[in-house]
């Protein structure tokens, strides 16, 4: 109404305690008890070798879960922003060493899978004041297969028959073609961004 001063609506913002970054939390915490269970004894006992893979499965499953319930129901916060990639990243990278240590995957796997992970999320904490660039279906689908694979992976393949650790290389080939090619084009989309941003921003 006239001579009346105007006031924006108020939009509550996500409380940081919400259930998305709990979950984020949770896979945080199960990185530490993941590595415990991984090398328990020599590394290569069945036991707990399925005990790391049902470990590195919770983790997994909620980092299928944190995301859509932030998304679906307004629960992004900047904490989340910055955390969920890391908690990622820590599963990841901590799966990746630790079976390179053991023996059972070569380093330039992990190396390769490292270096794509660390330099993409380098470059998204780098744009992310001009926005997030949202994960493509390439993103999606790289994270899905590297999970299976990595999982594969952490099952005592040793003591199991051959077929199995046939099946975890196609799976983990697949991931590094992934891999590689959502780290080019998440590349390629930064710097498309980047150029069609008016100046000044």
């Amino acid at each position: 109404m006239p001579g009346q001063p105007h006031t924006d609506p108020v939009v509550p913002r996500a409380r940081v305690a919400n259930l998305a970054n709990v979950l984020t939390g949770v896979r945080m915490a199960l990185v530490p008890v993941f590595l415990v269970a991984l090398f328990v004894g020599d590394g290569h006992e069945i036991f707990w070798r399925v005990m790391a893979f049902t470990v590195f499965t919770v983790a997994v499953i909620t980092d299928r879960f944190d995301g859509a319930l932030a998304r679906s129901y307004g629960m992004v916060t900047e904490f989340g922003t910055l955390a969920d990639p890391i908690a990622d990243k820590a599963l990841i990278g901590s799966a990746l060493v630790g079976l390179s240590m053991l023996g059972d995957l070569p380093w330039w796997v992990t190396a390769v899978i490292l270096a794509r992970e660390i330099g993409v999320t380098v470059l998204r904490f780098a744009v992310l004041r001009h926005g997030v660039i949202p994960a493509s279906r390439g993103g999606k689908l790289k994270t899905l297969v590297q999970g299976v694979a990595i999982g594969l992976f952490v099952l005592p393949l040793h003591a199991w028959p051959s077929p199995w650790l046939t099946t975890a290389w196609v799976i983990m080939w697949a991931a590094i073609v992934l891999t590689v090619l959502t780290g080019v084009d998440y590349v390629v989309s930064a710097i498309r961004d980047s150029r069609g941003r008016p100046a000044g921003h």
